[in-house]
């Protein structure tokens, strides 16, 4: 770098030190109104409205050619009208989902003595109780599905100690905002990152036999070489050593996004794990298991994953 580009970089840099929180100021300021527009709409209104416009104006972003790619790789034997269609309804979903982010108290709306009759079903309840009341540990996986933020808001509900991991959003104002609304619905929040002190904090709350909620379909960049769709899939391997740790029960949970504005959650038995030569847990094989158990969910709602997120790259 010559002198003249190493000035221009330096100003630039501090140019962007100066500009760039009035402008996650002016950013989070509109989301925020826009946010309280939108919890002034009913439920329906709201989750119709945030589909209607995300699917008309997804498709014209530069990130819809990503999301195309991915699909004609996941599905090579469809037609590029049906990866078209499928993709269209990604944005759908996309939309409702950030347009019901106001609503997700009221969205879940279970009744014990009346159970499905609402706007949520579920199954699984079994292994759900038998997690809430045995005192032991447990580690729960989930994937970009549907609205992937309800199974916070129903552990939360129904006494299931869950501390949920999520990523922090870039912008800090936003970022502030949505962990308020997190900490109003969906009980203890850790926020996710690849530092040691993220692991030690995963590892506290299973040696205090609570339970880890965690998403596992996102790439990481030093993860584990796993396949997922066929293709190479940098995964997290955090789960897997975890598991490995703790030699404790890990479960799956899915969103399926139903018509009329419904959903039914599916919280399986628990996953059985492949074990090395000594008894003890693989995690990268372990990984492995988890990517197949969500690729089974993906290929049944297609419509209903994000992605648009670059799981593939490599």
């Amino acid at each position: 770098m010559t002198p003249l580009q190493r000035r221009l970089f330096l100003l630039k840099w501090r140019i962007g030190r100066v500009v760039r929180p009035v402008v996650d100021w002016f950013v989070a300021t509109a989301a925020v109104t826009v946010f309280r527009l939108v919890r002034m709409l009913d439920i329906d209104k709201a989750s119709n409205l945030g589909g209607s416009i995300a699917r008309t104006f997804g498709p014209l972003l530069p990130v819809n050619r990503l999301g195309m790619d991915n699909l004609r790789h996941a599905f090579p034997g469809k037609s590029d009208a049906e990866l078209k269609s499928m993709l269209r309804e990604v944005w759908d979903n996309l939309g409702r989902t950030a347009a019901e982010y106001p609503h997700l108290e009221a969205i879940w709306d279970w009744d014990d003595d009346n159970p499905g009759a609402g706007r949520v079903d579920a199954t699984g309840l079994d292994h759900f109780r038998r997690l809430r009341d045995d005192g032991k540990p447990a580690i729960i996986f989930t994937a970009h599905l549907a609205n992937w933020e309800l199974p916070a808001v129903c552990a939360a509900r129904h006494g299931l100690p869950v501390t949920a991991v999520y990523r922090t959003p870039n912008n800090a104002y936003v970022a502030q905002r949505l962990l308020k609304i997190r900490r109003g619905s969906m009980g203890e929040l850790l926020a996710a990152g690849s530092g040691q002190a993220v692991a030690f904090a995963m590892a506290s709350v299973l040696e205090r036999d609570a339970h880890l909620g965690i998403l596992v379909d996102q790439r990481l960049t030093k993860g584990f070489r796993n396949t997922f769709f066929g293709r190479t899939a940098l995964t997290n391997p955090i789960l897997g050593r975890l598991a490995r740790q703790f030699d404790c029960p890990v479960h799956g949970v899915r969103v399926v996004r139903l018509p009329d504005n419904r959903f039914r959650l599916d919280l399986t038995e628990e996953i059985q794990l492949p074990r090395d030569e000594s008894g003890r847990i693989d995690p990268e094989k372990a990984m492995q298991t988890i990517n197949d158990v969500v690729e089974g969910w993906v290929r049944e709602h297609p419509g209903q994953w994000l992605w648009l997120h670059n799981r593939w790259r490599t």
